[in-house]
């Protein structure tokens, strides 16, 4: 047990190092009667204030250490929201569960569909859907390192739920059942086959398909959560979606490498983004206006939030900041989407021009 002890206090350095100012900014609010809750979660949400009439809902799992608060403010989910008009759940581990804020992704009870964990955070889903109107067709779910691992969990015991996920320094799904199959799995050892990767999401529930598109994201000096993984989900939901061993695209975004899994239509169903140089936690552009550095807050010049969002169309378009990298559209200073301001602007425009045509002031 040297290994665990030895990744615990690694996590509590890291974790007391946090920068203060991250509470000030709390945007998030208190989830209350969500069900039975036989995992014993306490749940946070966000609405912005142009929240769509049907909107999509974002389900962001935290990591170890960490609590929905930090999450939020630095991977600039709610920023995004409100720019989009989306709504977000933020389930929340609470010690009496795990000492380390851990989701107990490798627990046989928190696992299973219709129990545990996985069974509270579908009842949070579920209260949202009914108290603001969510699109039951655009609900998705993110994660990172043990938040990855559960969102994983969510995937694949209720994959008729989500429309797309985002693993970030994940794990695949049912690859452990103790803690200690729980650390040799983090460190790579023991990952079975693709084609048993592939049985055990399949006999997690009894849901045959359309099964939810994926994201993958790693970074290539993870020293918590071998890279390994990175490929095991991939080829754990790759098997899934029965497509074949190699990627039908690879190309370069952002300055990193992205992996792409087509169907025979040429939509793309699994995505693996490879980090170069980065460690354990989540790929931020802080320069992008969306999120702030922080343990496992890893400014890489990339925005996982954006790209995510993108994906899963939840922003309009990505623009291209002075670098001439790819960032979502951010909000103006009066709180207007620029793609709607824009327009407004050439509608002002138009109607002064008509304005003074007529007065014979200009042709």
């Amino acid at each position: 047990m040297r290994i665990l002890s030895d990744t615990l206090a690694q996590m509590t350095r890291l974790r007391t190092g946090k920068s203060e100012h991250l509470h000030s900014r709390n945007r998030l609010s208190t989830l209350t009667n969500f069900g039975s809750n036989p995992g014993a979660l306490k749940a946070k949400y966000y609405l912005p204030a142009n929240l769509a009439e049907k909107p999509a809902l974002v389900v962001v799992l935290h990591g170890c250490t960490q609590i929905p608060a930090d999450y939020d403010v630095c991977s600039g989910w709610s920023k995004l929201a409100d720019a989009h008009g989306f709504a977000l759940l933020y389930p929340q581990q609470m010690r009496d569960n795990n000492g380390n804020l851990c989701f107990n992704w490798f627990l046989p009870g928190d696992i299973r569909r219709e129990a545990g964990e996985a069974l509270s955070i579908r009842q949070m889903i579920q209260t949202m859907c009914s108290r603001h109107k969510v699109s039951s067709e655009r609900i998705y779910v993110t994660g990172l390192s043990a938040g990855g691992a559960m969102a994983n969990v969510l995937l694949s015991t209720y994959p008729e739920i989500f429309a797309g996920g985002a693993i970030i320094a994940g794990l695949p799904y049912a690859t452990a059942l103790t803690v200690s199959e729980a650390f040799e799995r983090m460190r790579g050892q023991g990952i079975p086959k693709p084609r048993e990767l592939r049985d055990k999401v399949l006999s997690a529930s009894s849901h045959s398909g359309p099964w939810p598109t994926l994201s993958v994201w790693h970074g290539t000096k993870d020293s918590t959560v071998a890279v390994v993984n990175a490929r095991a989900i991939v080829d754990q939901w790759r098997g899934v979606h029965d497509l074949g061993t190699e990627p039908a695209l690879t190309e370069t975004v952002d300055g990193q490498t992205r992996k792409i899994w087509k169907d025979n239509d040429g939509r793309e169903l699994v995505t693996l983004y490879s980090i170069q140089g980065m460690g354990h936690g989540l790929p931020l552009d802080v320069a992008s206006g969306y999120g702030k550095s922080g343990p496992y807050m890893l400014d890489v010049g990339i925005s996982s939030t954006a790209h995510i969002a993108h994906s899963w169309g939840l922003t309009r378009k990505l623009a291209r900041d002075r670098r001439g990298q790819s960032v979502a559209k951010a909000p103006s200073a009066y709180g207007l989407n620029a793609d709607l301001l824009s327009s407004a602007q050439d509608k002002i425009r138009k109607v002064i021009g008509d304005a003074l045509r007529s007065a014979g002031l200009t042709r």
